[in-house]
């Protein structure tokens, strides 16, 4: 089993956020999270990477308990975060950014840039080019470049649509998907974009009040009662 969640549990403060959070992920599989803004989504993708520390429950990557060690920790271990509003270095050049990458994962190799830019043949052009003066669709395809220079076994990947132009979410998906069918790649994604999570998901599970409540097979997002019964949300 690629990644094991146990009965996980996590507040801001007092503010309970995770309130039992049970999940299995199979190597390879590619594992949807839909659910309402304020619903636990981002907090579960932090606690997962450590960033979050969990207050009861447990975290297992390939078998090893990993609940409390540290962010860079669990990337030397195999885990790959994309967070939310991507968080690149904004200062530094894209190839810069890519190799902060291959540090993080413990290895700096110009042959591993160089295999994950195949993937991403719009950022070979930009190489020279500050982060900050990337398309946010750009600097989304940074983000999720600089996470595979870590070599991940797993990615966590949040809300990588938000904001981003149709042409560039759909060259991500086709990423994704590339990805999905090459590498033997694990993948949770959290993302509001039913089209999106759809085409990419083996299943998809809701979350609603840092609890799950509900799992949809990828076909059953066509169908507006379901989704508006289950998440409330329109299809």
């Amino acid at each position: 089993m690629m990644l094991q969640v146990s009965a996980l549990q996590a507040s801001y403060g007092r503010v309970p956020v995770l309130t039992g959070i049970d999940l299995r992920l199979r190597a390879g599989e590619f594992l949807g999270i839909l659910g309402h803004n304020g619903m636990g989504k981002t907090t579960l993708m932090r606690t997962l990477m450590g960033f979050i520390p969990a207050t009861y429950g447990g975290v297992a990557l390939l078998d090893e308990d990993i609940t409390h060690l540290k962010p860079f920790e669990r990337v030397k271990r195999g885990m790959g975060y994309v967070p939310q509003g991507r968080e690149i270095f904004p200062a530094l050049s894209v190839l810069d950014n890519l190799r902060m990458g291959c540090v993080a994962g413990g290895r700096e190799n110009r042959a591993i840039i160089d295999e994950t830019l195949q993937l991403f043949p719009r950022l070979t052009r930009l190489l020279d080019r500050q982060g900050g003066a990337l398309s946010g669709g750009e600097q989304q395809l940074l983000a999720l470049a600089r996470c595979l220079c870590t070599r991940p076994k797993l990615i966590l990947l949040d809300e990588p649509t938000e904001g981003i132009q149709p042409s560039i979410i759909e060259e991500i998906a086709a990423t994704l998907q590339r990805l999905r069918e090459t590498s033997g790649i694990a993948m949770i994604l959290v993302e509001q974009n039913l089209e999106f999570i759809a085409a990419l998901s083996s299943r998809v599970l809701v979350i609603q009040k840092g609890r799950i409540t509900g799992e949809l097979r990828p076909d059953q997002l066509d169908d507006p009662d379901i989704v508006a019964d289950l998440i409330g949300m329109a299809a």
